[in-house]
């Protein structure tokens, strides 16, 4: 079966590591034996790099995992506006990336983290394997730049072990080019709608043993709403050197800044009527989310016959100036290092592949509170504590396969957390306080390659995920006694292909206790984290690619019909609640592309955003966000090299409707907890490589 250049390739809805692609599934690729691994050889400028696999070797590993991964090749998201992460995970299944304003946007996966009304949590991001959560468990998207990375996997849930990642959610790890497989220089300059415009450069080379890919952006945006006005820039080196044909290291460095006004939350009837307008407390006490960060890192690795070895460390500082219902200034300062070895060679005439590893991830936080008296102005000291967390992990998983074909996995892994906080305003008491945590997470599942481009798979597995610090706050004693959320995922799936068709099923169901729920007391303070005892988590992930048509206008051209569809059915199986839906995400969520592609480059067609279902916004379903459909299309011209260029539409139909919201207790009509979505927006961008 022949394959088409991947910037040919078509954009299949959930098995994302095809979207842009019709070439057979990774690992049928070169048809290599389950029982013979492919040899590695060095070949000076050419050599790709030890350290970081290539698209195609990415591919082939993830697919040795039995459950639901993706890997999104930077030619499904380099395309077209390539602003925020839902412009790089909007296609996975499973994956709910709800737009706030700008660029920030709520991520969750399975349902993990669904409530949080600022930051994000559930998932463990990885920025070329390295973590860039806190080390309390929060993430920003804002650090991450859709236009820098070569590829990006997805592991959800306990499918995230090969990290020793262990949230609900699991893992996200965007991967940057290296100097063996960068352009020398790819430039582009998109541009668009409220005021939208951003620049981004990068090269990348090789000389002798070095190596090196260095990438630059910068943006702003008016924004759609008032007061949503922001601004950034961000910048990533790394730096490469090959010390033989067995041995390699590898430098990172990222800088980030960030500068953003914060519109607020509205009432239903604001959102619908007038979805521009900002809460006026937000713009009187002009609240602002301003970030500068910069981190710092080293990855190195080791081939010994049959056995990897890889091994880094960290560094990530953050300075966070946030006023908002109080004016915020704090330092995060996270570090870190890991280990894991990977042994995969024939035991008695079974191929058996063994990964051992162990994580460490601490950081200090320096936090104080001052009073906003308004307009973003930094009054009296109220709050000032010192936090420190710890994580230490240690994780194996081993894939023994009793026939060819079919390989049983097993794998465990064990946590240890501390969260300890040091109050420094005494004043109102002593809030001082100190919790640990010890979880065991273990995994068993089986991948049967029923032929070379399909795949069976199940799996039953075991996450847990400590409180951040703003759970256990130890402010009273409800506040200090936040648990940790553990989950037990039972889940079962398909992913193939066929010369015009693919597919990516799966079915889980995740039984949660102690869900951790962040539910908004007001909207001019954080929300309070509790626990919501019996939760469950279920649903399908489904992802399909067909060629509708062939030959339309050109022999090899195709008419793809990609489609994504997600459903999520959440709801609380303990005493409170019993019955309800958990608030914050659609039951059903549907994207679906008719793309037609030439051999020449271009392609053009129509998309649709579906959500036919509304949804909760509170615990007790007493408020819920309309259903809405987008009408989207994109014309464009790409060839893999030289100048390429899109014009993209979104929300042509100007419809009104909420994006995301913030979950209370109860709602009521008055209770301003919702996001508008983007109105009509046009884009446009032109890209030259060379």
């Amino acid at each position: 079966m022949s394959s088409l250049p991947l910037r040919t390739m078509p954009r299949p809805a959930l098995m994302v590591a095809l979207m842009a692609s019709a070439a057979p599934l990774a690992f049928a690729q070169d048809a290599i034996s389950p029982t013979q691994l492919p040899p590695v050889t060095v070949t000076g400028t050419s050599t790709p790099s030890l350290t970081v696999p290539t698209t195609d070797e990415a591919e082939q590993r993830i697919q040795r995992t039995p459950g639901g991964v993706e890997l999104v090749p930077d030619t499904a998201f380099k395309n077209g506006t390539a602003n925020t992460i839902r412009d790089v995970l909007g296609w996975v299944p499973g994956v709910v990336t709800q737009p706030k304003s700008n660029i920030d946007n709520r991520v969750s996966i399975r349902g993990s983290g669904l409530t949080r009304n600022y930051g994000n949590r559930g998932v463990n991001l990885y920025m070329d394997g390295i973590p860039i959560n806190t080390s309390d468990g929060l993430f920003d998207v804002f650090e991450i730049d859709p236009g820098a990375y070569r590829y990006v996997e997805v592991y959800k849930g306990a499918n995230a072990l090969r990290y020793g990642a262990n949230a609900l959610g699991g893992a996200v790890n965007f991967v940057t080019p290296t100097g063996h497989d960068a352009s020398r220089f790819d430039g582009r300059l998109d541009t668009g709608s409220f005021g939208f415009l951003k620049g981004q450069a990068s090269t990348g080379g090789t000389s002798g043993a070095f190596d090196y890919f260095a990438n630059v952006s910068a943006q702003r945006e008016d924004g759609y709403r008032d007061h949503s006005d922001g601004h950034m820039e961000r910048g990533s080196v790394n730096l490469g050197y090959r010390f033989s044909p067995d041995a390699e290291t590898r430098f990172y460095l990222n800088a980030n800044s960030w500068r953003q006004r914060l519109p607020g939350e509205l009432t239903k009837s604001a959102a619908l009527n007038a979805p521009t307008s900002a809460d006026s407390e937000f713009v009187r006490q002009d609240q602002q989310r301003n970030i500068d960060s910069i981190r710092l890192a080293n990855k190195t690795t080791l081939r010994f016959d049959d056995t990897d070895v890889e091994f880094g460390v960290f560094n990530h500082r953050r300075h966070v100036d946030h006023p908002i219902y109080r004016y915020l200034d704090y330092t995060v300062n996270d570090y870190g290092g890991f280990v894991s070895a990977t042994d995969d060679r024939t035991l008695a005439g079974f191929r058996n592949r063994l990964v051992v590893g162990a994580n460490v991830l601490n950081g200090t936080m320096d936090y104080e509170e001052f009073n906003n008296p308004g307009g973003a102005v930094k009054g009296a000291l109220v709050f000032s504590t010192r936090d420190k967390a710890e994580n230490y992990s240690a994780y194996a998983e081993n894939s023994f396969f009793v026939v060819p074909e079919v390989a049983v996995i097993a794998g465990v892994q064990f946590l240890h957390a501390v969260r300890d906080r040091t109050d420094r305003f005494l004043s109102d008491g002593d809030q001082s306080g100190r919790r640990t945590y010890d979880l065991w997470s273990p995994k068993v599942g089986v991948l049967w390659d029923v032929d070379p481009n399909w795949q069976l798979f199940a799996n039953v597995s075991r996450s847990a995920e400590v409180p951040t610090f703003d759970s256990n706050s130890f402010a009273t004693p409800a506040s200090s006694a936040v648990n940790a959320q553990t989950a037990t995922t039972y889940e079962i799936g398909t992913r193939g292909r066929r010369p015009d068709v693919t597919w990516d099923l799966a079915l889980y169901r995740s039984n949660i206790r102690n869900e951790l729920q962040c539910v908004a007391t007001s909207p001019y303070s954080t929300c309070s984290v509790r626990n919501a005892d019996k939760t469950v988590h279920q649903g399908v992930e489904l992802g399909l690619g067909v060629a509708v048509l062939k030959a339309l206008a050109a022999q090899d051209d195709r008419t793809w019909l990609n489609l994504t569809y997600t459903y999520s059915d959440f709801f609380f199986d303990g005493a409170t609640y019993h019955g309800n839906s958990l608030p914050g995400v659609p039951p059903h969520s549907v994207r679906a592309e008719l793309l037609y592609k030439h051999p020449s480059g271009f392609y053009a067609g129509p998309s649709v955003d579906w959500m036919p279902k509304a949804f909760h916004a509170d615990n007790a379903n007493t408020l819920k966000a309309d259903p809405y459909s987008l009408l989207n299309l994109k014309i464009g011209f790409d060839q893999g090299s030289g100048v390429s260029g899109y014009l993209e539409g979104r929300n042509l139909l100007d419809k009104r409707y909420i994006s995301s919201t913030i979950t209370a207790e109860t709602a009521t009509a008055a209770s301003a907890l919702f996001n508008p979505g983007y109105g009509r927006a046009v884009h446009a961008g032109m890209r030259f490589t060379w």
